[in-house]
């Protein structure tokens, strides 16, 4: 080992407050524009009261302790791997947050777009509807061994946060809970990380039992796991059932098919029973199913048809939707109009699980 070699690995690897002013402006200088950084560079461009020679030496010592790398003789110098980790440590010990009206617009946006995949059943039968001018019905089967992907506590104010569930099923679940008020966003997010490495692939009833064990062994905080096991608790009887929507089942009185009164007010008792609405439609994974007359099962139904195209939720969960009308419907129309939202939807329901 040279001695240049040697008196660098002597260095404490804590650098002092010089050599770390230096770093981080090299860093920062590298990552806006992508150009190896010189000592003139710093020396004009950052407010330091150090000469030119002063950087050029402790980006020298920077270089053999391994910050910094040459990537040219002549070129100026970038940060290394461990360069980066060290930035990151810094921003993180100095507890650097973004500008507050940022921050507040993605915390908007992502409420938002939770609200959108809750909400996503009943919208999507309202959109089928418009789109097709038929009853339509939207579909997310029983989901019995839901499991947790990850939670999230999101700081909203002093003593509040925002506690979001994701499963594997594409089911998203939020509620404000309260906390410590001492407890700020770095807290946290760090007893998130800790409760989803716990609880992650555990289904819903599993994560309700372990919490309350959980919160009473490890001094967890105890207002936040029973917030935590209520919600899972909840979903795991709203799941157990099938979730079902339909809209715009008056769109058959346009039909001279159901002018008859007694024929439409038949049709309508069919999609107002669960059960029966339930027995039409058809178990499917994949393509497309179409059941039309006497196949639909139903004698009230006998002079229609219904359409159905899946969509995936998650992992290894399928939903389903449908629109039902007239036995003479444009049925190529329909199936590309179900095949792209059934398509639409497996898109959204995946991004919500990642």
């Amino acid at each position: 080992m040279s001695e240049g070699r040697s008196r660098a690995a002597m260095k404490s690897q804590q650098l002092d407050d010089r050599k770390l002013r230096i770093l981080l402006a090299v860093i920062d200088d590298y990552v806006h524009t992508a150009v190896p950084v010189g000592s003139r560079t710093i020396s004009r461009k950052y407010e330091t009261a150090f000469s030119s020679a002063t950087i050029r030496n402790e980006m020298s010592d920077l270089e053999e302790l391994g910050y910094l790398e040459q990537p040219h003789v002549s070129a100026g110098r970038i940060p290394t791997m461990k360069a980066y980790r060290l930035y990151v440590d810094t921003l993180l010990r100095d507890s650097r947050h973004p500008d507050e009206k940022e921050a507040q617009a993605v915390r908007e946006f992502f409420f938002s777009r939770v609200r959108q995949v809750q909400d996503v059943v009943e919208s999507t039968a309202g959109v089928l509807s418009d789109l097709t001018h038929y009853a339509a019905v939207a579909l997310m089967p029983r989901q019995l061994d839901l499991k947790v992907i990850s939670l999230q506590l999101i700081p909203m104010g002093s003593g509040t946060a925002l506690l979001v569930i994701i499963t594997d099923g594409g089911v998203i679940r939020n509620s404000v809970v309260h906390v410590s008020s001492a407890m700020d966003a770095d807290s946290l997010y760090a007893i998130s990380k800790v409760l989803t490495n716990r609880l992650a692939g555990h289904t819903l009833q599993e994560v309700t039992e372990m919490l309350a064990t959980y919160s009473r062994y490890s001094g967890a905080d105890t207002q936040v796991c029973m917030a935590i096991a209520d919600m899972a608790s909840q979903m795991a009887r709203q799941t157990g059932s099938d979730t079902i929507a339909v809209s715009g089942s008056h769109n058959i009185l346009y039909y001279p098919e159901y002018a008859d009164v007694e024929k439409a007010r038949a049709f309508l008792s069919v999609l107002e029973t669960k059960e029966r609405l339930l027995s039409l439609l058809p178990v499917v994974q994949e393509g497309m199913a179409v059941r039309i007359g006497q196949e639909m099962g139903v004698s009230e139904m006998r002079d229609c048809a219904v359409v159905c195209a899946p969509y995936r939720i998650g992992v290894g969960h399928y939903g389903l939707v449908g629109v039902i009308g007239p036995a003479r419907m444009p049925y190529s129309r329909v199936l590309g109009v179900l095949d792209t939202v059934g398509d639409a939807l497996t898109a959204l329901m995946g991004e919500a699980v990642r």
